[in-house]
């Protein structure tokens, strides 16, 4: 099988449901099959606490995890029209894997999740794509052969999956948010199982 790894960060679970759909596009694509990894959270000096850990989420992503996966999808809510300080910290610390080049030739994507439809969800998926670009990956976007990408009125571009999850964070994945996140999950894993072939 080709493992695609799907790492992501979530807060409120909107990503984490982007997540999962992601999942279920890579899913559906024969000989692949999807690896759902989270990161570890972060603290900082003005929130010393240390945070609890959801048992009900998916495991913390490992280095193995890196190595062992075809391709990659990565996740993240938008921080002030950045990635969520969480996923950067874990993309920081990924020297050892840019200088072996672990993730180098592997197909990418990303998704954002955000509280209003102008939240920077596009500059957050192009802050993620920049670090995968220096791992020499090579990133998957949404084409606007998908219709949805004109039709929508919530999330979706073509630099990746998006959602609007609303100011108070609860608003659900509507159906095109879905459809995209699963499009983008296809576009990756047949990208890898294309790649493997030619090897």
């Amino acid at each position: 099988m080709i493992d695609i790894l799907v790492l992501f960060h979530s807060t409120h679970g909107n990503t984490l449901a982007m997540a999962r759909e992601v999942c279920r596009g890579i899913d559906g694509v024969d000989g692949c099959q999807a690896r759902l990894r989270t990161v570890p959270p972060v603290t900082s000096a003005i929130d010393p606490s240390p945070r609890q850990i959801d048992e009900r989420a998916p495991a913390l992503v490992e280095r193995s995890d890196l190595d062992e996966c075809s391709g990659l999808v990565l996740g993240s809510p938008t921080r002030f029209g950045n990635m969520a300080a969480a996923l950067k910290h874990f993309i920081d610390g990924t020297g050892s894997e840019w200088f072996s080049g672990t993730l180098a030739g592997k197909p990418a994507g990303v998704f954002t999740s955000t509280a209003t439809l102008h939240g920077g969800q596009e500059s957050t998926l192009l802050s993620m794509m920049v670090p995968l670009l220096h791992h020499g990956m090579i990133l998957v976007g949404l084409p606007y052969t998908e219709p949805e990408l004109t039709t929508t009125r919530s999330g979706g571009t073509p630099y990746g999956a998006s959602h609007v999850a609303g100011p108070d964070a609860d608003r659900a994945l509507d159906d095109t948010e879905r459809h995209l996140c699963r499009v983008l999950g296809r576009r990756v894993a047949s990208l890898a199982r294309k790649l493997r072939s030619t090897i």
